[in-house]
């Protein structure tokens, strides 16, 4: 199983998706990007400004998704897509800004560190994997919000 998260700049998860791990990252990019809904005054957010993801979701299909939905993609070419030469738009990267990806690397580290039982998989069952992720994902939220991380 691979656990798909979309993370706020800040550490905070927006939405967790839970896949087989059969399929490609990439496979779920949508899917998660589609879940995603932040509580405002108002309706919720659902497009963020900027998407930071590493180059195995450098792929036409998602680059289209992210410019359809005008939102800035952050994603460095892929070495096996740069070979066939391309035409057309270039893509965007800005090397700045990509730091800002290691949330999601220290987020990931939290999670399998902190909570043991998550890194290694004991339950059989989808829904109670998941429980336990969103039960850890609060924890985080809770250190970090209380100022201990």
């Amino acid at each position: 199983m691979i656990i798909h998260v979309c993370v706020s700049c800040e550490g905070f998860p927006l939405t967790i998706q839970i896949a087989s791990g059969k399929e490609h990252d990439s496979q779920y990019f949508i899917e998660v990007m589609e879940s995603v809904r932040v509580k405002t005054d108002g309706r919720p957010r659902t497009r963020p400004s900027e998407v930071l993801a590493d180059s195995a979701y450098d792929t036409v299909v998602i680059r289209k998704y992210l410019r359809s939905r005008a939102i800035k993609s952050n994603i460095p070419v892929n070495i096996r897509n740069k070979k066939k030469s391309k035409r057309g738009r270039p893509t965007r990267f800005e090397y700045e800004s990509y730091h800002k990806r290691g949330t999601i690397e220290r987020f990931f580290a939290w999670l399998k560190m902190g909570f043991r039982k998550i890194a290694s998989r004991y339950e059989r069952l989808n829904v109670v994997f998941k429980g336990l992720i969103e039960i850890a994902c609060f924890m985080l939220c809770w250190k970090k919000v209380e100022g201990t991380f």
